[in-house]
């Protein structure tokens, strides 16, 4: 083999050497950028997972907010404050659910917060969502400016029963010490008409009665011709009280009686029974009291 002829293999050698090596190179660097397109692949898919988890996540969130929004809407026209009865505990079940409605504002606020953060960090377009919270901002201020006048409204209210309560507790005190007034007056005037009707009754023979101080004898000569009369400083304490409207009959039962203080004939009358005056009955009690509320009745 002559020189001609190794040159040419060794250039051939060496010619396919290269290309060997220059395939594997070539090999080598697909498979990379494979590999490359893959790990982009992966991550793409990666970020339009977390893209929309977290646009799961804000949607669920505006639900949320959306709903409780609507809840105290309802809530709220639903209250009242009635009147009368029972307007203490209608007041205690107002108090807690407006309570409750402010406990849900303040997590909706908290969430809409919450929200325009998670916006920001996720580097998602604000504007799609800039009017959705723009109107829950406008919503929840709304909801909260209306909470608190219906708060005021009840305090109001309950200030108004309360000075209704004072009124009414005043009134009842003026009534009480008017009632208490009547009722003492009542009871004076009982007691005076009670007084007014009471007679006072003293029987017996003339030496009882003159023992007693209740009779004396006026008038005629060394004691001949005196008519017995009542004494005019007499003690009442020997006297019997009756009430002159339930009093009919004085019982005596005496052989004979005769009534030595002043009263009309005529408005009383001697009973006889088995030979005896049994009792004197008084026919007419106004005419018979009349003249004096002490009646004397010898007996013999």
């Amino acid at each position: 083999m002559d020189k001609k002829q190794v040159k040419t293999i060794a250039i051939a050698a060496v010619i396919f050497v290269v290309a060997i090596f220059g395939g594997v190179y070539v090999y080598t660097q697909k498979e990379a950028q494979l590999k490359s397109l893959d790990s982009e692949k992966t991550a793409l898919y990666e970020q339009m997972q977390a893209k929309d988890s977290l646009m799961n996540d804000l949607e669920s969130t505006f639900n949320e907010i959306e709903n409780s929004l609507t809840f105290i809407k309802e809530k709220r026209s639903n209250l009242s404050i009635g009147e009368g009865e029972g307007v203490k505990d209608q007041k205690k079940e107002l108090m807690a659910d407006i309570t409750l409605m402010n406990t849900m504002l303040e997590e909706s606020s908290k969430k809409i917060d919450e929200l325009e953060a998670k916006l920001k960090k996720s580097g998602v377009n604000m504007r799609a969502f800039e009017k959705r919270i723009a109107a829950l901002n406008k919503d929840l201020n709304t909801q909260n400016t209306q909470i608190a006048e219906l708060k005021q409204m009840v305090e109001q209210k309950d200030f108004q029963i309360a000075e209704l309560e004072t009124k009414i507790n005043e009134q009842n005190e003026f009534l009480a010490s008017q009632t208490d007034s009547l009722t003492n007056e009542s009871q004076r005037l009982v007691e005076r008409t009670n007084e007014l009707n009471e007679g006072h009754v003293a029987y017996g023979t003339y030496q009882e009665l003159k023992e007693k101080g209740l009779l004396t004898k006026e008038g005629g000569f060394l004691g001949l011709g005196a008519n017995k009369v009542v004494n005019s400083t007499f003690d009442s304490d020997y006297f019997t009280t009756l009430d002159i409207r339930d009093t009919k009959i004085i019982p005596l039962h005496s052989k004979k009686a005769q009534i030595i203080s002043e009263h009309p004939t005529d408005s009383y009358s001697m009973v006889e029974e088995d030979g005896q005056i049994a009792y004197l009955q008084i026919d007419n009690p106004e005419e018979f009291w009349k003249i004096s509320k002490y009646a004397v009745i010898e007996v013999k």
